[in-house]
């Protein structure tokens, strides 16, 4: 087993922590932030706004089970790459679409992707997805955590978080957890 470490902004961290949780080969998916300049920030801090953060999901995966770029394809086609700070009704710069790679690696391999996705046409407006390196990852609050699986009844989980794990399992049931 190889473990690396991949972390996605993809608007809401508890639709992206409920869809990613789900793919073979991931072994730790944490909600939190990155990319601001406050250290240490609170949720309350980073929904307004003003820190620079984004709302960020810590991916540990098993490297010889599921590929970056089969991480790339998840998050490409689960959330939208062409809204900037924005993820349906949540706006601001904390929602925005970003990659924070981690070597240069995930960098080249992050930046081929959106090439690849601008040629072959696969979206109707340019892919407004920041790729940008990884710095430093601050863990959101404890009850952030398994958001979706606690609190699956609720209006938004049902709403935005359900539609999105549907999608999910219509595409990658391949690529999904077996148990």
């Amino acid at each position: 087993m190889i473990k690396q470490e991949a972390y996605f902004g993809g608007g809401c961290f508890w639709c992206t922590e409920a869809i990613f949780k789900n793919l073979e080969g991931v072994i730790l998916i944490e909600p939190g932030y990155c990319g601001g300049s406050v250290a240490n920030p609170t949720y309350e801090q980073v929904s307004r706004g003003d820190t620079g953060h984004a709302e960020t999901i810590r991916i540990v995966f098993d490297s010889d089970v599921l590929s970056f770029d089969r991480l790339l394809d998840v998050f490409f086609h689960t959330h939208d790459p062409t809204s900037l700070n924005r993820q349906g009704n949540d706006s601001g710069t904390q929602y925005r679409s970003v990659i924070f790679y981690v070597d240069d690696e995930q960098k080249s391999a992050a930046k081929g992707y959106i090439r690849k996705l601008g040629e072959n046409g696969e979206f109707s407006k340019p892919i407004v997805t920041d790729v940008t390196a990884f710095d430093v990852f601050y863990p959101a609050e404890d009850y952030h955590r398994d958001y979706f699986a606690n609190h699956s009844k609720e209006p938004y989980c049902q709403l935005v978080i359900n539609p999105k794990i549907e999608h999910f399992w219509q595409r990658y049931e391949d690529w999904a957890k077996k148990s």
